[in-house]
């Protein structure tokens, strides 16, 4: 009788110690959010957006499809960040996705842009962020062309557009 008491609490001991370590580990996930070069409170983001800007940027939101205006620009240029300026995307990684949506392959660097996961609207996407301000920029999705296969779907209040900035990356032609 003694024997199945202490195997009982063994393993209520043993459970308390990992569900405790489990807990501690959702804690610290949670601690390892982006830490941003631009920060702003609510209210500051507020005084510099429009309201479209800010419940697509800050909010998360979308665009309607075909209505951005930069989902059919052909303009050679740097798309850059609304929020903060930061270079997101050249126009020479630019493509018709047919979506309505401006749609790249590949962003300006590997630095540009930070992704996470999204489990809103009932599905799984992941998310496309700045990777200074932490603005929302859209979602990417592996549908895309070559050499990525990578369709990175912006949305067109999120981006500004710096016309005659040329790509340093693209190849020359001769």
């Amino acid at each position: 009788m003694k024997y199945p008491v202490v195997i009982v609490i063994f393993f209520f001991t043993i459970s308390a110690i990992f569900s405790g370590c489990v807990t501690n580990e959702k804690e610290n996930m949670k601690d390892k959010k982006p830490q941003f070069v631009v920060m702003k409170s609510e209210k500051e983001w507020k005084e510099i957006l429009t309201p479209e800007q800010y419940r697509i940027l800050r909010e998360k939101g979308t665009e309607p499809a075909f209505t951005g205006k930069y989902y059919d620009n052909e303009n050679k240029g740097l798309y850059v960040c609304a929020d903060c300026g930061n270079e997101l995307f050249h126009s020479d990684a630019k493509f018709d996705s047919g979506t309505g949506w401006p749609s790249f392959f590949m962003p300006a660097s590997e630095k540009s842009i930070i992704t996470q996961s999204d489990n809103s609207s009932f599905m799984h996407r992941i998310e496309v962020l700045c990777s200074r301000c932490g603005g929302h920029l859209g979602h990417v999705f592996d549908d895309g062309p070559r050499p990525t296969g990578l369709r990175y779907c912006m949305n067109s209040v999120a981006l500004n557009f710096e016309t005659g900035k040329d790509n340093p990356y693209a190849k020359t032609k001769e």
